[in-house]
C-alpha cells in the first residue's frame, strides 16, 4: 500500500496584513480546533516572521515567502535561509508564480534557491504551474515537468520538500481547477517522479494544490487520491482558513 502522506495545508499571506490584523488571525488560529493529522504552515511577510513565530502556537509552522541562494552578502533587500532559521522559522516557499511572473525569477535561480535552502536545513514548499495560454495550447504537462525537473535536480533529501501545483490561471482569479483537473496533474506529476526520481519519492512526497482554494471548494479537492493538501492565498487571511485546514477531518 502507498505510504500515508500527512495532509499539508500552507497559508500564503503574500504582501498583506499588519501587526494588528495578523495578530488577530494568529489568535484565531491558536484557539481553533485543528485536525492533529494535518500539518499547517503559515507564510508570513519577511518583516513579520519573528512576530509571527513568537505569537503562533508551536504546533503551527511558519514559512518565509522567498529567500536568496546564499547565506549572506551584498544583496540589498534579500533574506537568507540562515536568517529565516535564526527567527525560529522552518520553511520557505520558493518558485511561487508571482516570483516567476511578476519578479522574473528563472527556473535556474529557483533551482539554486531550493538547493541552498535545503542545504541550510529549511523545508521547501516548491511551486510549479502553467499559465492559461500554456494550458490552452495543451502543454500543461511539458511546462510542469520542466519546472519539476529543475527542482528535482537540486534535491538530495525529499523528506523536506512539498510540491505545490498552482495553475497560474487559477491564482487569485476565483477560478479553481476542477477536482478532476487537479487530480489529473497531480497523478501525472507522481508518474513523472516515479520514472525520473524513484517510486519511493513518488509515493511519499506531498503534492498540494493551490489556486483560489476556499472553504467551499476544499472538501472535494481534498478527497482526490493525489491531492495531499493546499497552498491557500486570500482565504488564509480569513477565519475560513480553519475550515480548509480541517478539509480532511
Amino acid at each position: 500500500p502507498a505510504p500515508l502522506r500527512k495532509f499539508f495545508v500552507g497559508g500564503n499571506w503574500k504582501m498583506n496584513g499588519d501587526k494588528k490584523s495578523l495578530g488577530d488571525l494568529i489568535n484565531t488560529l491558536n484557539s481553533a480546533k485543528i485536525n492533529a493529522d494535518t500539518e499547517v504552515v503559515c507564510g508570513a511577510p519577511s518583516i513579520y516572521l519573528d512576530f509571527t513565530r513568537s505569537k503562533l502556537d508551536a504546533k503551527i509552522g511558519v514559512a518565509a515567502q522567498n529567500c536568496y541562494k546564499v547565506a549572506k552578502g551584498a544583496f540589498t533587500g534579500e533574506i537568507s535561509p540562515a536568517m529565516i532559521k535564526d527567527c525560529g522559522v522552518e520553511w520557505v516557499i520558493l518558485g511561487h508564480s508571482e516570483r516567476r511572473h511578476v519578479f522574473g525569477e528563472s527556473d535556474e535561480l529557483i533551482g539554486q534557491k531550493v538547493a541552498h535552502a535545503l542545504e541550510s536545513g529549511l523545508g521547501v514548499i516548491a511551486c510549479i504551474g502553467e499559465k492559461l495560454d500554456e494550458r490552452e495550447a495543451g502543454i500543461t504537462e511539458k511546462v510542469v515537468f520542466a519546472q519539476t525537473k529543475v527542482i528535482a535536480d537540486n534535491v538530495k533529501d525529499w523528506s523536506k520538500v512539498v510540491i505545490a501545483y498552482e495553475p497560474v490561471w487559477a491564482i487569485g482569479t476565483g477560478k479553481t481547477a476542477s477536482p478532476q483537473q487537479a487530480q489529473e496533474v497531480h497523478d501525472k506529476l507522481r508518474q513523472w517522479m516515479k520514472a525520473n526520481i524513484s517510486e519511493d519519492v513518488a509515493n511519499s512526497v506531498r503534492i498540494i494544490y493551490g489556486g483560489s482554494v476556499t472553504g467551499a471548494t476544499c472538501k472535494e479537492l481534498a478527497s482526490q487520491k493525489d491531492v495531499d493538501g493546499f497552498l491557500v492565498g486570500g482565504a488564509s487571511l480569513k477565519p475560513e482558513f480553519v475550515d480548509i485546514i480541517n478539509a480532511k477531518a
